[in-house]
């Protein structure tokens, strides 16, 4: 069977995550040690009994997220067989690691200055996202356009659901002109700033030197990637497209058919939650879909 694992992004994140896994065995627990280590502070702290205002905070929410992925994935041991892999923005990096292209250390070290480079751009300018419901993808894309603010189409999690990213006003321009064009909701979201848009250029040079300096392999199946949801190997176009993805969108509903079209039976969300198997589904109802799972 073809089996595609996907890795979630930012929002999947709970308190208590990844406590089972570093009770698992001494294998996760020294993973987990070691990413302590690695970040300079007890992110286990903050994971299994901290608060959700802690774990809201993107230096916290990126590398515990990647963590509890990326060590689920080795828990897996053997079962772990994929055919291809996709994440979900931050969910790239997992998947990286997960297939082999980027060691643990590396793909750590990355995320965290990814979360510090986007909490410094969001404090550099104010900015927000948008979920836009009940429209299709080119309404959207055409009314982001005519607004005078930057505003543009950031997320295409699934058919009807779009989130668009930008500055507060021109996010509120288009919000009103796409609830006008007939959007079932514009949904203002609770995140720090305007992620996968041209606002995130300072994160993207400050990141850009760090992924041309880190080693990236080979990796053991194709990862389908954010900027144009097509599969890839190369380490060159790897990199490249890790560096185009903070200013570039996340075609998730684009990854998701590109998949199904090179031959996926199943997909395994691999990391908290399950929010990428209830997109899966939206995309194609009759896709098979379940949780990684040690038990």
């Amino acid at each position: 069977m073809k089996t595609a694992y996907i890795f979630p992004g930012q929002g999947a994140q709970f308190v208590g995550m990844g406590q089972d896994l570093y009770n698992l065995n001494e294998e996760t627990k020294a993973l987990f040690e070691q990413a302590n280590d690695i970040l300079g502070f007890r992110i286990t702290d903050r994971m299994f009994s901290g608060t959700d205002e802690d774990l809201k905070q993107t230096n916290v929410t990126q590398p515990a997220i990647f963590l509890h992925s990326v060590i689920l994935s080795k828990a897996l041991g053997d079962s772990f067989q994929p055919t291809m892999v996709a994440g979900h923005s931050l969910g790239e990096f997992s998947a990286l690691v997960a297939a082999g292209a980027l060691s643990f250390e590396d793909g750590l070290r990355l995320v965290a200055k990814r979360a510090n480079a986007m909490q410094k751009a969001c404090e550099a300018q104010p900015s927000t996202m948008a979920a836009i419901l009940g429209l299709d993808d080119e309404t959207v894309e055409k009314i982001c356009a005519q607004v005078e603010d930057i505003v543009v189409a950031a997320n295409y999690n699934c058919p009807g659901q779009l989130v668009i990213s930008g500055t507060i006003e021109g996010v509120d321009k288009a919000c009103v002109l796409l609830t006008e064009a007939g959007a079932k909701r514009a949904l203002k979201l609770n995140v720090g700033g305007a992620f996968h848009s041209p606002l995130m250029e300072p994160a993207k040079v400050e990141l850009q030197a760090a992924i041309e300096e880190t080693e990236v392999k080979v990796p053991i199946c194709p990862i389908v990637q954010n900027v144009d949801a097509k599969p890839y190997t190369d380490p060159i176009q790897i990199k490249a497209n890790l560096i185009a993805q903070l200013t570039g969108a996340v075609r998730w509903t684009q990854t998701v058919q590109q998949m199904l079209a090179d031959g996926a039976e199943a997909f395994v969300e691999v990391g908290p939650g399950n929010v990428l198997q209830g997109l899966v589904k939206k995309v194609d109802r009759s896709a098979q879909t379940s949780a990684a799972s040690i038990a």
